[in-house]
């Protein structure tokens, strides 16, 4: 941690160190910390004592987001951004409450961030505890197969009370405005891809190689998000609908929800590049034999914003989560809204009724969506003339947005008011808080 501190002033910013006091105040930390503020001395240093009513350590982090927020209201007034230890991730609330930009230090390696940010999205995928699945290895993008038992030891029991707060800390990562990482590119190149764009593979995705040979705006795209499953009735619905729409389609499958498939199935399919989902035995009988050549249904993941603005793809079936609807108007594709569950509702009533670049998909809230309305609207949406005044829209709408990212259009010039309001053009010095 001091280690990082001493970045700081090199490139002229002034930087504080904030250090919990242990519960049992043990000589041995203030000798460390009196031995630090020695040989540091551009690092300024504050202790903040400890409550002794805290057992464990997920309490006290959470008990000192109030001295914390006191400290940088009164003694930091002029900090600029915070940098937190990985396990502070509660004190995201301090800086959301003071406005401040919120880091996180991960000093271990990228390797370990990306398996640790999927772990969550994993663990409730099994729903068994790591320690009673054997030797299968697990498959987790950007990082070779490991056994489950090359996890930390608490990770091995689901009920375990470490376990569950670290996987809090993971799903809180991403609410930062960036994590620093202590690696460096040749070695973990594929680690640090993945975290930054989601792929870890070095080879262009097999589905973009397959949309080459297709015509232009020829496929419709089928994909649900990365929480957007159906059992196995609505994969089979869809399925025989896309098949007797004669239609090209590109379609990311999913797991069914738990319990409908193996544990392997599961394992496979919800870890993207490394393992694929056996999808043949989730289809109806020979259906993939069958859509050979017009069809390909791709396991668990694929670069959507990549197959968006692909030349081939003229149609998007998407549950209507908002990145998936803008990537989708930003690549001039129109949509077949099936809303799934949070505000996607909401967002289908903007897409069909306020802007006009979409259609729905009957009977997404009902019990399944049938084979005829697939087949149905699929079809419609990229033969029909009567979708033309939809795909007119959704053009439009892509030059619009095309527009808004100019230097001179109104999201970059928004985005110029809020560096001017930041202050960004006044920061030959930036106080941070280490903490």
């Amino acid at each position: 941690m001091v280690e990082l501190a001493n970045l700081f002033p090199r490139h002229g910013l002034a930087v504080t160190v904030v250090l919990i006091e242990p519960p049992a105040k043990p000589p041995s930390f203030a000798a460390a910390v009196s031995r630090s503020m020695a040989s540091n001395p551009r690092i300024t240093f504050h202790v903040m004592p400890s409550p002794s009513c805290h057992s464990n350590v997920p309490e006290l982090i959470r008990a000192m987001n109030a001295p914390l927020r006191e400290y940088l209201r009164s003694s930091v007034p002029s900090a600029r951004a915070v940098v937190f230890d990985m396990f502070c991730a509660c004190a995201l609330d301090v800086a959301a409450e003071l406005g401040l930009p919120a880091y996180f230090f991960q000093c271990g390696g990228a390797s370990h961030l990306a398996v640790g940010l999927h772990l969550p999205h994993v663990q409730a995928e099994i729903n068994a505890s790591f320690g009673e699945i054997g030797d299968e290895p697990l498959l987790f993008p950007s990082v070779p197969p490991f056994k489950p038992s090359d996890l930390p030891k608490a990770a091995l029991d689901r009920n375990d009370e470490m376990y569950r707060w670290i996987l809090g800390v993971f799903e809180r990562l991403p609410e930062s405005r960036g994590i620093l990482v202590n690696t460096f590119q040749w070695l973990e190149t594929k680690a640090l891809r993945a975290l930054g764009d989601g792929a870890g593979e070095d080879k262009k995705h097999g589905c973009l190689s397959w949309l080459d040979a297709q015509p232009e705006k020829s496929v419709v795209f089928l994909c649900f998000g990365s929480m957007g499953s159906f059992p196995k009735e609505q994969l089979a619905e869809i399925a025989i609908g896309l098949e007797r729409s004669g239609q090209r389609f590109l379609w990311v499958v999913r797991r069914p929800h738990a319990g409908e498939a193996s544990l392997s199935g599961l394992l496979a399919g919800c870890h993207g590049t490394h393992g694929e989902l056996d999808i043949d035995e989730l289809m109806p009988e020979g259906f993939l034999e069958r859509t050979k050549g017009r069809g390909l249904a791709a396991g668990s993941w694929a670069p959507q914003a990549d197959v968006l603005r692909h030349r081939a793809t003229g149609a998007f079936v998407t549950h209507c989560g908002w990145n998936s609807v803008l990537e989708g108007i930003a690549a001039g594709v129109p949509l077949l809204c099936w809303p799934l569950y949070a505000e996607q509702r909401l967002n289908k009533v903007f897409i069909v009724e306020e802007v006009g670049v979409g259609a729905v998909m009957v009977g997404y809230d009902g019990e399944v969506v049938r084979a005829e309305e697939v087949e149905a609207k699929v079809r419609w949406m990229l033969e029909s003339n009567e979708a033309s005044p939809i795909r007119e829209r959704v053009a439009l709408a892509k030059e619009r947005a095309e527009e808004a990212t100019r230097k001179s259009g109104s999201s970059h010039q928004s985005f110029v008011k809020f560096l001017i309001d930041f202050g960004v053009t006044k920061w030959p010095v930036m106080n941070l808080v280490y903490w």
